[in-house]
């Protein structure tokens, strides 16, 4: 019986959830991870996202980074850019011994969901970490005529294109990896996590069945704002919401997810905003969501699993 399913991608994620590991029973605890910004690089199959939770969890990231592993050299890297290959996705060598197991497993026929769950368990990591698809997502970004790729947007150019659309390339095609689906049916609660709303939670949605099955799920739907005083807290989530016209506050994510969404947490910044997502139908709590360290994580963590 899964007693929480969360909706999850990059560092805002990461965090919640390492508070949330302390607060629910891991074997009750789904992650639904994004892989909309997988990509192939040197012949390997990277998942960031995933791996930003897993190493999170495992107890191993680079807290300063808030991605890759904590203490990991760059040998390996060194060496490719002297052969002469592009070196500008910053891989350590303990990451992409990760990407060459994965990648082991794929080219034996093993389904993502399974490699990941491979890896999981070889790192620690008790919660289950699910990708949201077996199947290719690729999200691209679209900047006036310009296609990117979004590790090409997001690392390489630094996001300072301006987006003017996200496109989820392969996602009418792609089906709900195992166990995501009976999740969000079974859950109790649903959270969503401090994550961007337009590339880590929307590839997600872009799954029709996994979109419908958070509209139809009894569960109690939880968000946490990944926008704090009309910013975001990391990434370019403030500036791709004001390019493509969605309001930069606690309150346009609110409406962003108003389809499914039962209560929100925004912070102690964004209370004067509380009256106004409440007239969207959405509880609101107001809180610190602030989480420098695993103290604040938990404390996050056990207010998003108590709101009523």
């Amino acid at each position: 019986m899964t007693l929480v399913a969360a909706l999850a991608g990059g560092v805002g994620a990461a965090r919640l959830l390492r508070g949330m590991v302390h607060v629910v029973p891991s074997e009750k605890l789904v992650i639904i991870g994004n892989t909309g910004d997988d990509v192939e690089f040197y012949g390997l199959h990277i998942s960031p996202d995933l791996d930003i939770v897993m190493y999170t969890l495992a107890g191993i990231v680079d807290e300063n980074k808030g991605w890759g592993v904590s203490g990991d050299t760059f040998n390996c890297l060194e060496m490719l850019g002297k052969l002469g290959f592009e070196t500008w996705f910053k891989l350590g060598d303990k990451d992409l011994a990760v990407h060459i197991a994965r990648t082991k497993f794929l080219k034996e026929g093993i389904r993502l969901s399974e490699a990941t769950k491979r890896l999981c368990q070889k790192l620690g990591v008790k919660a289950k970490l699910v990708p949201m698809t077996d199947d290719r997502v690729s999200t691209k970004i679209i900047s006036g005529s310009l296609c990117l790729d979004f590790q090409e947007y997001f690392v390489k150019r630094k996001t300072e294109d301006t987006v003017t659309n996200v496109v989820f390339d392969g996602a009418d095609r792609a089906k709900p990896a195992p166990m995501v689906v009976e999740a969000l049916e079974e859950a109790e609660r649903v959270i969503i996590c401090p994550s961007n709303p337009i590339l880590s939670i929307s590839p997600i949605l872009s799954i029709s069945e996994i979109k419908a099955a958070l509209k139809k799920t009894d569960a109690y739907v939880v968000a946490v704002s990944p926008i704090v005083g009309g910013k975001a807290l990391k990434g370019p989530a403030d500036r791709i919401m004001a390019s493509m016209g969605f309001e930069v506050s606690a309150y346009g994510v609110a409406e962003f997810y108003r389809d499914f969404l039962d209560h929100m947490v925004i912070d102690e910044v964004d209370k004067h905003q509380k009256k106004r997502i409440e007239a969207l139908g959405v509880k609101v709590t107001v809180a610190n969501t602030i989480m420098k360290n695993l103290e604040d994580s938990v404390r996050l963590a056990k207010i998003v699993i108590s709101t009523k």
